[in-house]
């Protein structure tokens, strides 16, 4: 795999969680002052900036999630598959680990937990993982691909789903988001929901995509 990809994404990966749970923890630390439309806001705008800066070099997938759903779809080489998974978790963990340096006394760093139920919070993960890769396969291909349909539709997407998921299960839709605050602040107790329901969903997403988009352009 070419250098340049793997750095895209360890950088890409960096700046969705720096800016993404970056924004949980200053709203924290100072009073509520980003809320929480702002934080969700802030995910989906760092999410269509790190398209719109390296959708053309590795693609920008900042997740693992869609790291695999794109492999399982046959539109991603699988030998890639480890190096993008391995520089999104540099990228995350820098970024975690440069938010606890900043913030020493927060005690969660933007780790996603479940408000109410781990099975809630695991159904809503599937569901909205399943929009969300749904959205990105069906903007990722053919002329739509460039420009900046895909880092609008895309960022809109996780703004959404952040914006009225996010008091009932944090809207991660993406294992290293979580993965990294939730080790580096040792808060690792929900964690298996957070890395299971958006694969599962993931999945589902590239299935539905298929059935849906892909016969229906067989039919034509």
């Amino acid at each position: 795999m070419e250098k340049r990809k793997f750095i895209a994404e360890l950088i890409g990966t960096f700046a969705l969680v720096f800016c993404g749970t970056g924004a949980m923890v200053v709203d924290q630390e100072f009073g509520g002052a980003v809320s929480h439309v702002g934080v969700s806001m802030t995910f989906g705008l760092i999410v269509a900036s790190m398209i719109f800066a390296l959708g053309d070099i590795s693609g920008a997938h900042l997740n693992p999630a869609v790291t695999i759903s794109f492999a399982v779809a046959k539109r991603f080489p699988l030998k890639s598959v480890a190096p993008y998974m391995l520089a999104q978790s540099i990228g995350a963990f820098a970024a975690s680990g440069m938010l606890r340096l900043c913030f020493p006394s927060n005690e969660f760093l933007g780790a996603t937990m479940p408000a109410g139920s781990e099975i809630q919070s695991f159904i809503f993960e599937v569901i909205l993982t399943l929009i969300l890769v749904m959205v990105i396969f069906n903007v990722s291909s053919g002329a739509k691909e460039k420009g900046m349909t895909a880092a609008i539709a895309i960022g809109a997407v996780v703004g959404l789903e952040a914006m009225f998921a996010g008091p009932v299960c944090g809207a991660s839709m993406n294992p290293i988001r979580s993965i990294s605050p939730a080790i580096v602040s040792q808060h690792t107790e929900h964690l298996w929901i957070y890395i299971t329901a958006p694969i599962i969903g993931a999945l589902l997403g590239v299935f539905l995509h298929q059935q849906l988009v892909l016969k229906n352009d067989t039919q034509h």
